[in-house]
């Protein structure tokens, strides 16, 4: 069994932090991964949703606490989830990894840029 590498170790804390802020450290986890350990995008993608369950669930847990939680809301989106999830496992059986890669990129890619050049509007 290898040691901890300290550059994946930074990676998750990286990914982590930025999670924990809401602002997608999903995605820099999928990036590292793929780009730096050659890992398999599909393989990267499973390891950032079990990586996500305990964000979740800590994160629901305090909103929960808090009051914040609207479940007529939240239900449905959770049913509309697991739809989600049937389908895409459904679908991955069928696109090629190379696709799947240039999708992320093009999600990423984009995902940037209407950060980058989005208008606040007004209250």
């Amino acid at each position: 069994m290898e040691g901890i590498n300290v550059l994946d170790a930074l990676a998750v804390v990286l990914s982590a932090c930025i999670s924990a802020m809401g602002l997608g450290g999903g995605g820099v986890l999928i990036l590292y991964l793929t780009l730096v350990r050659d890992t398999p995008q599909m393989v990267a993608q499973g390891i950032n949703l079990l990586f996500f369950l305990p964000c979740a669930v800590t994160a629901a847990a305090i909103y929960q606490k808090r009051g914040l939680l609207r479940w007529g809301t939240i239900l449905p989106m959770v049913f509309g989830g697991f739809l989600g999830v049937g389908a895409g496992s459904l679908l991955l059986r069928h696109i090629d990894t190379r696709i799947l890669t240039i999708l992320f990129a093009v999600l990423m890619i984009g995902a940037g840029l209407y950060t980058v050049f989005k208008r606040e509007k007004a209250q």
